[in-house]
C-alpha cells in the first residue's frame, strides 16, 4: 500500500517535516510505502516547505525588525532565478525584537529588505510567504525598501497566502491578533484607506489585498504582484498530483481541524485535487485536536485519527498502513 503523506506544521509544536516523518515511519513499520512531501499554506512552515521542494540554498541577510531593530534573517535561493521569502521572518508576530510589540507602529520595511536581497543575488522570481506578520502597513515599508535599494529590476514577486482578506478588511479580520484594540483597529482601517488613494493601483475590493496586513495589497498596487493561493503553490512545487497518480491513500495533518480548515488551508486544497483526480482515494486525518464546530467537514475524511506527539502520530501511520486490511 502506498500512502501519500502531506500534513501541514502542528503549530508551535511539531514542523510538517517531522509530523510527515512520524506518520511515514508509522507507514512502514505496518509494511506500506510512505511518500512524504511535508506541505503548507503560505503560513507557518511554507518557507521550509518550498526551499526544500525547490532545493533552495540558505543566504543570510541582515534586515530591520517590524520596529526597525537588526536582525539576521535568510532567504531561499533555488536554480533558475527563483526565490523565496517569508515575511515572518523580518516582520513576523515571533521575530526577535527589543521593543514592545505596537501594532500601530509595525511596519514591513525588513520584509522589503528580504526582496531587495533576493533581487541584489539574481532573482528574476520571489516567492513571498505572507503569514505570521505583525505589522498593518498595507505593504508601505516594504514597498520603501525596495524603492530604496534600487526596485525590482524585472524581477517578479508572488504572494502565497492562506487567505482572500481583501484590503481595507485587514485591520478588522487581523488587527487584533496583532495586538490592537478597537480604537487601534480604526486608526489601521483609517491608514489603510489613505493607502488606497495614493497607491498607483487601488487594491480595495481585490481578493487577497489584505494578507499580512495588505503588504500583499501594497506590493500588487506597486509592482503588479501575482497574489495566490499558498496551498496550492506549495503542492505544485512539492509535485503532490505526480504522487497522487500512485497512492493507495493520503493522509492530511494539522494541529487542530476545525471550522476554518475549510477556508483556504492546505487541507481543503488537498482534498480538492483528491476529487478531482477522479479516483476514490481514502483521505485520513491525523491531527492534535478536533473542534466542537467541525460539523459536516467530518465527513470529507475516511478517518480523522488524534496524536498528540511523535509516538502517536506513528502509531497512526501504522494504522493507516493496515488500512486497506479492514475494508
Amino acid at each position: 500500500m502506498t500512502v501519500l503523506v502531506a500534513p501541514d506544521s502542528f503549530k508551535g509544536t511539531y514542523s510538517a517535516a517531522d509530523v510527515a516523518a512520524a506518520i511515514g515511519a508509522g507507514i512502514e513499520d505496518g509494511g506500506g510505502t510512505a511518500v512524504r512531501p511535508p506541505v503548507a499554506d503560505g503560513g507557518e512552515g511554507t518557507f521550509d516547505v518550498l526551499c526544500r521542494s525547490l532545493r533552495a540554498s540558505a543566504m543570510p541577510v541582515d534586515v530591520l525588525n517590524s520596529w526597525g531593530e537588526p536582525l539576521s534573517a535568510i532567504i531561499g535561493l533555488a536554480a533558475a532565478g527563483t526565490a523565496v521569502v517569508e515575511v515572518a521572518q523580518a516582520s513576523g508576530l515571533t521575530s526577535a525584537r527589543n521593543s514592545p510589540q505596537d501594532a500601530l507602529t509595525a511596519g514591513t520595511y525588513g520584509t522589503g529588505m528580504l526582496i531587495a536581497a533576493a533581487v541584489d543575488h539574481g532573482a528574476t522570481h520571489i516567492l513571498v510567504a505572507a503569514g505570521g506578520s505583525a505589522t498593518t502597513d498595507g505593504g508601505a515599508g516594504a514597498v520603501r525598501a525596495i524603492q530604496d535599494h534600487g526596485g525590482l529590476r524585472g524581477a517578479r514577486i508572488t504572494v502565497l497566502s492562506d487567505v482572500t482578506t481583501t484590503f481595507l478588511d485587514a485591520p478588522r479580520v487581523f488587527g487584533p491578533q496583532k495586538g490592537a484594540d478597537p480604537a487601534g483597529i480604526r486608526l489601521l482601517e483609517e491608514r489603510l484607506t489613505h493607502l488606497t488613494g495614493s497607491y498607483p493601483r487601488n487594491p480595495a475590493g481585490v481578493p487577497r489585498t489584505g494578507a499580512a496586513g495588505g503588504l500583499s495589497g501594497g506590493l500588487w498596487a506597486h509592482f503588479g504582484a501575482d497574489l495566490v493561493s499558498g496551498a496550492d503553490a506549495v503542492l505544485d512545487a512539492a509535485r503532490f498530483d505526480a504522487h497522487l497518480e500512485s497512492a493507495d491513500a493520503v493522509v492530511v495533518g494539522e494541529g487542530r481541524l476545525d471550522s476554518q480548515t475549510g477556508e483556504g488551508k492546505i487541507i481543503s486544497a488537498i482534498l480538492e485535487r483528491v476529487r478531482n483526480s477522479g479516483r476514490t482515494i481514502p483521505v485520513v486525518a491525523v491531527v492534535g485536536s478536533v473542534a466542537a464546530d467541525l460539523g459536516t467537514y467530518a465527513e470529507n475524511f475516511t478517518e480523522i485519527l488524534i496524536a498528540i506527539d511523535a509516538a502517536e502520530m506513528q502509531a497512526a501511520g501504522k494504522s493507516v498502513a493496515g488500512y486497506s486490511k479492514r475494508c
